[in-house]
C-alpha cells in the first residue's frame, strides 16, 4: 500500500465533508465516512507535526539553538 500524501488526504477529506454536508446518504454510510474523515484528519495532523519538526531542525543555528526567523521574507 502506497503512503498517502498530505494533499491527497486533504482532497479525500474535502470530498467526505461535501458528502456529509449534502445529507443524502444513509446513517450507516454517514458514520462510516465520518470515521474515515477522523482518521484522515489525524493523519494530516501527524504529517503537519512531522513537517514542523523538520522545519525546526533546519532553522536551528550552528549551536543547535533555535533562532526566530520570519517564514516569509519582508517586502
Amino acid at each position: 500500500m502506497e503512503k498517502q500524501t498530505f494533499e491527497s488526504a486533504m482532497t479525500e477529506l474535502e470530498e467526505i465533508v461535501k458528502k456529509l454536508e449534502n445529507g443524502d446518504i444513509s446513517l450507516d454510510e454517514s458514520l462510516s465516512l465520518f470515521e474515515k474523515g477522523i482518521k484522515l484528519s489525524k493523519a494530516c495532523q501527524k504529517m503537519l507535526d512531522n513537517a514542523e519538526k523538520k522545519v525546526s531542525v533546519l532553522m536551528a543555528n550552528e549551536n543547535g539553538e533555535m533562532e526566530k526567523k520570519d517564514f516569509l521574507p519582508k517586502e
